[in-house]
């Protein structure tokens, strides 16, 4: 393995540590991720905007910072790229779309500026399925992104980009968001970590919405640890924003190892249709977290709501959709369109509903203490399938309906690699907690990571 291969290959941290005590430098470690993404891109597509020059000067300030022995912490001089749909001043915005391709936000999100404050160093935005409204990643204005396990496949959606980039060490992590499972399907194909936070842990402001009352902002990483030290930097009160939860956070990295011995809930009715080795690998997975569990027992989970995310999206596109049908991709523009004839009756009991749902799926948590299901039912397929798909494919696409409910229940919930098919193709474990127990669902993934070593392989194209 050459040296730029095993630096773009750390972990946070890992690097965080090598960055404080100067055995390698911002700049070196950034220059490297960029040379990943200019050898890399063009096969996995994974990047809109690479963003060197600003990259370069802002690693040169970090290390500048460290010389003097000013630290911020872990993520101080660590490369990091953001979805496309994440707002960042004086660089493009696209959201993956034509309608946005010159779009150039004037202000940072929250997350961005809680980012900057850590001293991260943001490589660039990253390709997305267009307007986050789909889980291939592959209608995409800029091209779909590939898998880089297996460039003929999808990377998932709609953060594939940012999963893509993190599995193939373009960056050392990424964020994404999550509406129906848009950072935790893409990190399970991918091989990666990706956590969807408790609905309000981390502001949404200056993120470009898919669905106000779902959507989520999430850290994609390459092990719990590194997920653990993102939200950390990016969690908090947002006043600014609507749905942010005005509750304390937690230093999440220092818990992760305090109790991994829980009462384990297995949401069978996740386990239906599985591919035969997602099923054999989360079985297994679930028989080793059964050994140092007090209790692992079968539960079930109240239906989620389906009629919020389709009228709330078309709500937000309907001018733009009218005014310039062509500016959107296929796959968007039918299923928007589908949208446009949900009823306001059947939206208001939709919505109304999802906070009934949002109250009662904590009632399950008064006998196990985490869930855990597959991440998706299936492995992922080829470029070529979803292309070829009917948009959108009923009764929806199956690969995200382990993770869609979480984002209606509003829990916290992670994706962490636990085997993978006999062609080599990562599959994913899920554990969820109740709301704002990140920290519980962090330690029993770090718990499971301990004892496997799914999360320390890489794509052959890396070596």
């Amino acid at each position: 393995m050459s040296t730029n291969t095993k630096l773009s290959s750390l972990t946070i941290t890992d690097a965080a540590e090598l960055l404080r005590t100067k055995e390698i430098s911002p700049v070196e470690l950034t220059r490297v991720c960029l040379e990943q993404i200019e050898r890399l891109n063009p096969i996995l597509n994974a990047f809109i905007t690479i963003t060197k020059e600003s990259a370069l000067s802002d690693a040169q300030a970090a290390e500048n910072e460290i010389q003097r022995g000013d630290w911020r912490g872990p993520l101080q001089g660590i490369p990091i790229g953001l979805k496309d749909l994440i707002d960042t001043a004086g660089i493009k915005t696209t959201c993956g779309s034509a309608l946005f391709a010159s779009r150039m936000p004037t202000s940072d999100a929250f997350i961005v500026e809680a980012l900057k404050r850590a001293g991260a160093v943001i490589v660039g935005k990253q390709n997305m399925q267009e307007f986050a409204y789909g889980g291939t990643s592959a209608a995409s204005y800029f091209g779909p992104v590939r898998n880089p396990w297996d460039p003929d496949r999808i990377a998932g959606g709609s953060s594939g980009g940012s999963a893509a980039a993190v599995a193939a060490g373009m960056c050392l992590g990424a964020i994404g968001s999550d509406t129906g499972g848009s950072v935790r399907q893409p990190a399970a194909f991918c091989g990666v970590v990706g956590l969807k936070p408790t609905y309000g842990r981390v502001s949404t402001r200056g993120t470009f919405p898919l669905s106000w009352s779902l959507d989520h902002i999430g850290p994609i990483c390459r092990n719990v640890s590194d997920v653990a030290l993102m939200l950390e930097a990016i969690a908090g009160y947002d006043p600014l924003d609507a749905t942010s939860v005005d509750l304390p956070t937690e230093r999440y990295s220092d818990g992760l190892a305090h109790k991994t011995a829980f009462r384990i809930g297995v949401v069978r009715q996740y386990f239906e249709d599985l591919d035969p080795e997602v099923e054999t690998a989360v079985n297994e997975a679930i028989k080793l977290i059964g050994e140092n569990s007090i209790e692992v027992r079968d539960v079930d989970l109240p239906d989620a709501p389906t009629t919020v995310i389709g009228p709330e999206a078309y709500a937000l596109h309907a001018r733009s959709l009218a005014e310039a049908p062509q500016q959107y991709q296929r796959w968007t523009r039918e299923r928007l369109d589908q949208a446009a004839n949900v009823s306001t009756i059947d939206y208001v009991e939709g919505r109304r509903k999802l906070e009934q749902v949002r109250r009662s799926a904590k009632d399950v948590f008064s006998t196990v203490e985490l869930l855990v299901t597959p991440t998706t039912p299936v492995p992922p397929i080829t470029l070529k399938e979803a292309m070829e798909m009917g948009q959108p494919p009923s009764p929806g696409e199956v690969w995200l309906r382990n993770t869609r409910p979480f984002n209606a229940f509003g829990l916290p919930a992670i994706s962490i690699p636990c085997g993978f098919t006999s062609i080599g193709l990562p599959i994913g474990l899920q554990i969820a907690g109740p709301h704002f127990a990140e920290a519980r669902v962090l330690s029993l993934a770090y718990a499971y990571e301990q004892v496997t070593d799914w999360h320390k392989r890489r794509p052959i194209l890396l070596s």
